[in-house]
């Protein structure tokens, strides 16, 4: 547990949750779901090339004071520093994300999410994992479908190795690979390091934003292409300059830059003039 004072009043104002505050399931439930719709996942200071400081006072400074988003190691590290201050029993586990990566592949261990103690019963928050960040929380000790506000999930188990896997229309899709291990601060800081500067990482050559919104939906954004999904459909268009991508980020993410801030990255091929 953290020494640094966790402002919540700050916290809660910033996800709009007004909700009950004692450790409960409840509780648990509705500020992950606020917490998703309000705080972006984004990558956007690593192609700035700004530096990730996952130190509490720097993570409550960007993602509160700054109204900024982050990537699972600064989401769930605030999460976890929000739990640990209500009195939940919250622990953080490594994981591999596996979306769209074959299981004969081995990604590395760069994903962090939260297991919850409560009442005996192990629960999985998650409010990093980009599009797929779960908007409540799901049982570890359960193998069936689980409903979420969002898509359905579940937790498959292979061996000694665990899979968190959502349904995407009737295909049940991995997200993460993870054997109920701890990671501490230093393995979280390592994990940062690879994921924010080595030449691979995948979010040094790519910009990906993700918001849930309400009644099911989703906003995501991968380099120039905007994507709405609703429960009655996806909507998809190419954003066309840079100025367009600044806007987009503001007015769908609140996420708010200096007319003229570029993003360096390969993939972001802008039309020539």
């Amino acid at each position: 547990m953290s020494d640094h004072p966790t402002d919540l009043d700050a916290y809660f104002a910033r996800i709009g949750y007004s909700g009950a505050t004692r450790p409960t399931l409840e509780t648990l439930n509705g500020i992950v779901h606020c917490h998703v719709q309000a705080i972006p996942f984004e990558n956007l200071d690593i192609l700035l090339g700004r530096p990730i400081d996952l130190d509490p006072a720097a993570l409550e400074k960007k993602l509160i004071v700054d109204r900024r988003g982050g990537y699972c190691f600064e989401q769930n590290g605030l999460l976890l520093l929000v739990l640990e201050a209500l009195g939940f029993h919250a622990r953080p586990l490594s994981a591999r994300v596996r979306y769209q990566r074959p299981r004969d592949f081995i990604p590395p261990r760069t994903h962090v999410f939260i297991r919850v103690e409560l009442e005996g019963t192990s629960w999985l928050a998650d409010v990093g994992v980009g599009a797929f960040s779960l908007t409540s929380a799901i049982r570890l000790d359960s193998t069936e479908e689980q409903a979420t506000p969002h898509e359905p999930r579940r937790i498959v188990r292979e061996g000694a190795r665990l899979f968190h896997q959502v349904r995407l229309a009737e295909a049940w899709h991995d997200i993460c690979e993870f054997t109920l291990e701890e990671m501490p601060f230093i393995d979280r800081e390592l994990g940062s390091w690879f994921t924010s500067t080595h030449p691979q990482s995948q979010f040094k050559s790519r910009l990906v934003a993700a918001r849930a919104i309400v009644d099911g939906g989703r906003m995501t954004i991968l380099n120039r292409e905007f994507t709405l999904r609703r429960r009655g459909g996806v909507e998809t268009r190419l954003l066309t300059t840079p100025e367009e991508l600044l806007s987009v980020l503001a007015s769908d993410f609140g996420l708010e830059f200096t007319e003229g801030t570029t993003f360096s990255c390969p993939a972001l091929d802008w039309p020539m003039a």
